[in-house]
């Protein structure tokens, strides 16, 4: 797999699994931009989605990973910046999924909800996983269709 640039960011609640996913990352040959939080002092985990969401948006970022307590609202946040498509990953199958059927370009997940082996395992899948193409382009393009050009 090529070198990625993979931006990375937590709350409180995620900085464990963040700081093991980080250097996994480090270790199978990624640059990783870390974003914050760089302790386990409370933060506000759509200040740090953000930073990570804007990052792939710009394309400074070739995908973002984010960890908090569940992975639910840092998927929520990262999903308000056009052109992220974060998913909220809970093990192999769910990576694999979002990334074949979706095109994902963000790795959401929750500490409290995941342990660390299975997240490493779900998030190498992620990264291995290239998207399909075909019928699922269709509806990716409609998932980043504009909310101002949707039909009502």
């Amino acid at each position: 797999m090529p070198e990625l640039n993979i931006a990375v960011g937590a709350d409180h609640a995620g900085y464990g699994l963040k700081q093991h996913l980080a250097e996994l990352l480090k270790g199978w040959g990624h640059h990783v931009d870390d974003l914050g939080a760089h302790s386990e002092e409370a933060v506000d985990y759509p200040d740090v989605a953000r930073l990570v969401a804007e990052s792939v948006r710009s394309g400074q970022a070739d995908f973002g990973v984010l960890v908090c307590g569940s992975g639910n609202g840092m998927a929520m946040t990262a999903n308000k910046v056009p052109g992220v498509r974060a998913a909220l990953v809970h093990d192999e199958t769910s990576a694999r999924l979002a990334r074949q059927h979706n095109d994902a370009n963000v790795f959401c997940i929750g500490q409290r909800l995941t342990g660390a082996d299975v997240a490493a395992a779900a998030l190498q899948t992620w990264l291995e996983t290239p998207f399909e193409g075909g019928r699922h382009a269709r509806r990716v393009g409609k998932i980043d269709q504009p909310e101002s050009e949707k039909a009502e």
